[in-house]
């Protein structure tokens, strides 16, 4: 067994809102208790509803956000105890690429200034040539290092933020929903991509989204997150669902092949507030298997199979 690249460990973040005259001070959990292991070379899928803790688990992992509690290991390195030196170097070698590729890039910033800022924050100079390299890689002009953001398309702009991850030659690169604001053509340009630079640097990515059908297409293993906490990890990602909150994210995904189109399924009921959580499993209350077993005991995450743990009373 080789070590894994990236290990989280009970991964939690808390966070709070301050109280005034007409609103007590409350607190929620955004994360609870995650943990999980990713090969080197691996592409991981996160998935879930809105709100169940994706993006904020990617900021933890990049230590972008400190932990209320756990730690995370990278490549041997207890990141959450490192000191700024440390990670100012470590993070070199991780990087991340944002949702909308508009408001993450400066718009008084050329492309050229934009791929220089990752050397910037670690005090140098990029190297001569790096920058035109780095146009190459992603697939645009030399020419496009003068522009500003405003003056390009979205595709365009969102190559430049895959750029700018790759500029320090990192391994490890979290992607959150990457494609969301772009075109169907577009986004399959853009993870044909991202598909290519992994195959040509070794890459590892954490790729979040709440396409399934593109998760199922890109990603080697998938965690199934509800309410800040995995329920189920799927070994690979066409493997058969055992959650029933897994089996009802895919009856609700949209198939394009008229022949296997079948009527969709929505997810009856309301989320709960993550400032009240229910006692029990958090799903109960929009799950047709629940029992008094779950509305009372929350399950806790076990193997049913080798690689496939689910946390439900009564899996699939």
């Amino acid at each position: 067994m080789t070590r894994p690249l990236l290990r989280a460990e009970g991964l939690s973040r808390r966070f709070s809102t301050g109280g005034g005259w007409f609103s007590p001070a409350r607190s929620m959990l955004a994360v609870r208790g995650v943990s999980f292991d990713q090969a080197r070379g691996e592409v991981l899928g996160v998935v879930g509803e809105s709100g169940c803790g994706k993006s904020t688990l990617a900021r933890l992992v990049l230590r972008l956000i400190e932990p209320t509690e756990g730690a995370v290991t990278f490549d041997g390195q207890d990141v959450t105890a490192l000191g700024k030196g440390d990670l100012r170097r470590l993070r070199r070698r991780m990087a991340m690429v944002f949702q909308d590729p508009y408001s993450s890039l400066d718009p008084r910033f050329t492309v050229e200034d934009a791929l220089s800022e990752p050397f910037a924050v670690q005090h140098e100079r990029p190297p001569g040539g790096r920058i035109a390299t780095l146009l190459d890689q992603v697939g645009l002009s030399r020419a496009m290092g003068r522009s500003y953001p405003h003056q390009l398309s979205g595709g365009q702009r969102q190559r430049v933020g895959i750029a700018r991850a790759l500029a320090q030659a990192p391994d490890f690169i979290v992607l959150d929903e990457p494609t969301a604001s772009l075109d169907v053509s577009i986004q399959a340009q853009i993870i044909g991509l991202l598909a290519d630079l992994k195959r040509d640097h070794g890459l590892t990515y954490l790729f979040i989204s709440h396409d399934l059908g593109l998760v199922r297409y890109f990603c080697d293993r998938v965690l199934v997150m509800y309410l800040g906490a995995v329920v189920e990890v799927l070994p690979t990602a066409d493997a058969a669902p055992r959650h029933p909150y897994t089996r009802a994210l895919m009856d609700s995904n949209f198939v394009p092949d008229p022949a296997h189109r079948r009527t969709l399924q929505a997810i009856k009921g309301e989320i709960p507030s993550a400032f009240n959580l229910p006692k029990g499993c958090a799903f109960a209350a929009r799950c047709p298997r629940a029992t008094d077993l779950c509305r009372a005991v929350d399950p806790p995450l076990s193997e049913l199979s080798p690689g496939h743990p689910v946390a439900c009373h009564h899996p699939l």
